[in-house]
C-alpha cells in the first residue's frame, strides 16, 4: 500500500488574503487536519468554507504522544495536513517531531510556501538579509543569558520572536551584550491592521517601548557584529 503524504500548510499570520489557493485545496482534500488549537483553526476553516470531519489537536503538549498513531495513519495511505494557529508549522510551532518521524519512515513531506513572520520582518528591517540567523523565541528562564552571550561574535543579521510582555527585557539584555548602539528593527502585528516597523538603535528602541506600551506579536531584527 502506498503511504500518504504529510502536508505542512502555512496559514495567515494576520490578513486572511495571505492564504494561498493551494493551501485551501490541500485542506479540503486531506483525510485529516491537525491543528494546534481546533477552535482557532475552526474559524479559519469556516472562513474558507473548508468542511472537514476529521480535525485533530496536535500541539506541544501532546505531540510526543500523537506522533506514532499519526505515522501509522500515513503509512496506511491517509493524507494529513498540519496547520498551526498562524504561520508555518515547525517554525516556533509544533511540526518538527512529526516531520522528522515521517522522514525516518520514508513518508513524503511537502511543506507549502506561505506566511511566516520572520521573512517580512527581516526584509522590512533595512538590515542585510543575504545572510541571517533565526533565533526564534529565547528561553524564558534557564539558558536565556547563555544564548544571548553566544551571539556576541555573530556577524549575520539576527532574528528573534518575542511577546509584548518580554520585548523590553529582551531588548535590554541584547543591549547589555551587543551594545545599545547596535542597529536593530522591530516589526509588530505583521499583516494585520496595526502593522508597524520601527528602525533604530537598540537603545532608542528601549526608550520607545518604555514610553509606549508594547502591544501585539513582535519580531526583533538585530544587525550582526561589524568586522
Amino acid at each position: 500500500m502506498k503511504a500518504g503524504i504529510l502536508y505542512i500548510v502555512p496559514t495567515p499570520i494576520g490578513n486572511m488574503e495571505d492564504m494561498t489557493l493551494r493551501a485551501i485545496r490541500i485542506l479540503k482534500e486531506a483525510d485529516v487536519i491537525l491543528a494546534e488549537d481546533t477552535r482557532t483553526s475552526g474559524v479559519l476553516l469556516k472562513h474558507f468554507d473548508i468542511q472537514h470531519g476529521t480535525l485533530l489537536a496536535h500541539h506541544k503538549f501532546n505531540e510526543h504522544q500523537t506522533v506514532e498513531p499519526l505515522v501509522k495513519r500515513l503509512l496506511a495511505g491517509e493524507n494529513i495536513a498540519l496547520i498551526s494557529d498562524a504561520g508555518t508549522p515547525g517554525i516556533s510551532d509544533p511540526g518538527f517531531l512529526l516531520a522528522r518521524e515521517c522522514a525516518k519512515y520514508g513518508i513524503m513531506v511537502q511543506c507549502l510556501p506561505g506566511a511566516t513572520a520572520c521573512i517580512p520582518a527581516l526584509v522590512d528591517s533595512g538590515l542585510p538579509c543575504d545572510r541571517f540567523c533565526f533565533e526564534g523565541f529565547l528561553p524564558q528562564k534557564k539558558g536565556r543569558q547563555t544564548r544571548i552571550n553566544a551571539l556576541v561574535e555573530e556577524t549575520r543579521t539576527m532574528v528573534f520572536y518575542e511577546s509584548p510582555y518580554r520585548v523590553l527585557k529582551t531588548l535590554t539584555q541584547l543591549g547589555e551584550v551587543l551594545g545599545n548602539d547596535r542597529q536593530a528593527a522591530i516589526s509588530r502585528e505583521i499583516s494585520k491592521v496595526h502593522e508597524e516597523t520601527i528602525r533604530n538603535t537598540i537603545g532608542e528602541l528601549i526608550t520607545h517601548f518604555t514610553d509606549t506600551e508594547p502591544r501585539g506579536e513582535f519580531v526583533i531584527v538585530v544587525a550582526g557584529k561589524q568586522n
